[in-house]
């Protein structure tokens, strides 16, 4: 006697949708009930100013990129990435955080940090890449004089030897 298998799967896929059903109504209690009265964080002592908020971000994108790059190199180097962060702009690492949790409060200041960092970020590829494709231009340039320096020091060489052989006395 087979069991009646479509029975079993109606009942399986009720008791799915009703786990997920209950799952939604849990999460949409939780987010009505997390999201009321939320107060806005206090304004740090040691409040970093938005110029420095994006010179910050700008360094850690650039850092993780390198460490995306080649990890290894950096490890070997002995830096330590966050710390080199807040060294390079004289900054803690609490100073920081409390500065990020302040302006991500708002969103709008939020928003216009990032696409600073994001505009700072494609200026200085934009650079970069400036600097790539002259060099890609200049090297061949630069291969030819080198190639001539080269050539010219050979046949200086060899007029060298040529008088050089002319001077022996012939026996």
């Amino acid at each position: 006697m087979r069991p009646n298998t479509r029975s079993n799967l109606r009942s399986t896929e009720n008791s799915k949708s009703m786990k997920n059903a209950l799952y939604l109504a849990v999460m949409a209690l939780f987010l009505v009930c997390g999201c009321y009265n939320v107060e806005p964080p206090k304004k740090p002592d040691n409040l970093l100013s938005e110029d420095q908020m994006v010179n910050v971000i700008v360094d850690m994108a650039i850092m993780s990129a390198a460490k995306g790059v080649n990890k290894k190199k950096i490890e070997v180097s002995g830096i330590v990435p966050a710390q080199y962060i807040y060294d390079r702009n004289t900054i803690d690492s609490l100073s920081f955080a409390e500065s990020n949790v302040y302006y991500a409060f708002d969103v709008e200041t939020y928003k216009r940090i990032y696409t600073r960092v994001k505009d700072t970020l494609n200026k200085k590829r934009e650079f970069y890449k400036n600097i790539e494709d002259t060099e890609k231009v200049e090297k061949p340039r630069l291969d030819t004089i080198k190639r001539n320096k080269v050539n010219k020091f050979r046949g200086s060489i060899n007029d060298s030897i040529i008088i050089a052989t002319d001077l022996q006395p012939k026996s």
